[in-house]
């Protein structure tokens, strides 16, 4: 493996706080969710991480809290309305309100894998549901959450792949295409009430997640990067924190590739 790029911790000075605010991160049991909560909580933030993956939720939920963080896990079900519904009802009980939601949840399958013509139908339905609706639904259910809040702010992972276009990987690329068209137009729907939106599209990772990519498509990145060298989740944290601040308003609908300078925006 390359030698991870320079990244700073939760621990550097500097670094934006989420002191008082109530977060949201979906998809945060394991991987980039698992290090997006971390830093959070590192941060200062209240925590509510949601994921379907029951068993590592809690896992990661416990970890976290031996930290002294307040935080607590809800199972949730993307491709489920009525269990996005029950997420948005059980956070409404018991934080009153949202500051903050990473809309990180997501499935990507067969990266450097079928051809557009191969893709089964539904693999590709499988991650539209969940990539695109999932996020639509998540957002819509928490919407009236980040308004209350006064300065509620939304981050939507995306990925570079829908910028540069990248091949093998249709279904994926067009879902965070997908996901970046969303903020654009969620943002002037939601600007009017306070609310701001951004994406971040970050590169393939170095994480147990991205396991199965073919070792030429890693190089790829690798080399071709500006700060050449592998991009772990730790690298997007400290840009997401500042992205759930109240003065990250003013990038509201922008799409942000953090990804070392792989593709320029």
């Amino acid at each position: 493996m390359s030698p991870a790029i320079p990244h700073p911790t939760t621990a550097d000075a500097g670094l934006p706080s989420l002191k008082g605010r109530t977060i949201v991160v979906t998809g945060a049991a394991r991987g980039v969710g698992r290090v997006i909560a971390e830093a959070c909580a590192a941060a200062g933030a209240r925590l509510v991480l949601a994921d379907v993956l029951e068993a590592a939720g809690h896992e990661t939920t416990a970890a976290i809290a031996q930290s002294g963080a307040s935080v607590r896990f809800v199972a949730v079900d993307l491709a489920s309305p009525d269990s996005i519904a029950r997420l948005a009802a059980d956070i409404e009980a018991h934080e009153g309100c949202a500051d903050g939601l990473v809309n990180n949840a997501a499935i990507a399958t067969g990266i450097g894998g079928p051809l557009f013509d191969e893709i089964e139908i539904d693999v590709w339905d499988r991650v539209m549901q969940v990539n695109v609706r999932g996020t639509w639904l998540v957002t819509r259910a928490l919407a009236p959450l980040l308004v209350k809040s006064g300065t509620g702010r939304i981050v939507n992972i995306a990925s570079d792949t829908a910028l540069w276009g990248a091949p093998r990987l249709l279904a994926y690329v067009a879902s965070k295409g997908a996901v970046m068209a969303m903020t654009r137009s969620l943002s002037r729907e939601l600007g009017p009430r306070g609310v701001g939106i951004t994406a971040v599209a970050p590169g393939i990772m170095r994480n147990e997640a991205t396991e199965y990519v073919p070792k030429e498509r890693h190089e790829l990145y690798e080399r071709g990067r500006a700060v050449p060298g592998a991009q772990i989740p730790e690298d997007i944290a400290a840009t997401i924190l500042f992205l759930l601040t109240p003065g990250a308003l003013a990038l509201t609908g922008q799409t942000l590739a953090v990804d070392a300078g792989f593709v320029f925006t």
